[in-house]
């Protein structure tokens, strides 16, 4: 599947549900891709994309940005406090904000650096006990307090169970989101975005359908 066939998927889900597709963001996400597939896409135009680890996406988008012009980059993976610093150079925005630590070392790195990526909770909708983020009952609380530290949360973000329909993790998020007056909702990925589209998705979450299967290792 070609980048085009995706854009057009998330245009037809979009006017679907009555929706503006300009406010979807398509992040390409393109951990472990080899470099060849990632500048393709670049030079087709795409420049949101994502990366699971800090590690990586410093080996990666340093040189990229040398490159092309308006990159946005999302770091949407598990995210160490002593790699906070280090994200801040490199990250638009941050998807896994999921326990208090990592939100008042996000607060305090902020304060001294004068700036702050975008930020979204991750919300386990699913209380999964392998899975991080804030369980669905403690989320507002979470909120409150990341909101009164002045940390910039744009929304919230969720991964729903392998095994469960996705639609009412989706429909959960949003009315967290709702209640609290965030307006952004990462969710949704190859296999599930336009159910997250028609769900209220602003930013959806596309790799293997972009790039195809992912190197492994």
């Amino acid at each position: 599947m070609t980048l085009a066939d995706i854009e057009a998927r998330v245009t037809t889900a979009a006017m679907d549900a009555g929706r503006a597709c300009e406010d979807i963001s398509l992040i390409a996400v393109s951990k472990k891709q080899p470099e060849a597939r990632v500048t393709a896409i670049l030079e087709q135009g795409h420049r949101i994309f994502g990366e699971n680890r800090v590690q990586e996406a410093a080996e990666k988008w340093p040189d990229y940005r040398d490159r092309f012009d308006g990159i946005v980059l999302h770091l949407i993976g598990p995210l160490q406090t002593n790699k906070v610093r280090q994200a801040f150079g490199l990250a638009d925005a941050i998807h896994s904000v999921d326990r208090s630590k990592l939100a008042k070392t996000i607060a305090r790195i902020a304060q001294e650096e004068g700036h702050c990526p975008e930020l979204f909770v991750q919300v386990n909708t699913g209380e999964e006990e392998q899975k991080a983020g804030i369980m669905p009952t403690e989320a507002d609380a979470f909120i409150t307090d990341c909101l009164s530290m002045d940390l910039p949360v744009r929304g919230l973000m969720c991964i729903p169970p392998v095994d469960e329909a996705p639609s009412p993790h989706f429909a959960l998020l949003a009315r967290i989101a709702a209640r609290n007056g965030l307006t952004g909702l990462s969710m949704g990925m190859s296999g599930d975005f336009e159910d997250a589209i028609a769900l209220g998705a602003t930013h959806i979450r596309v790799g293997s359908a972009i790039f195809g299967a992912r190197d492994q290792g």
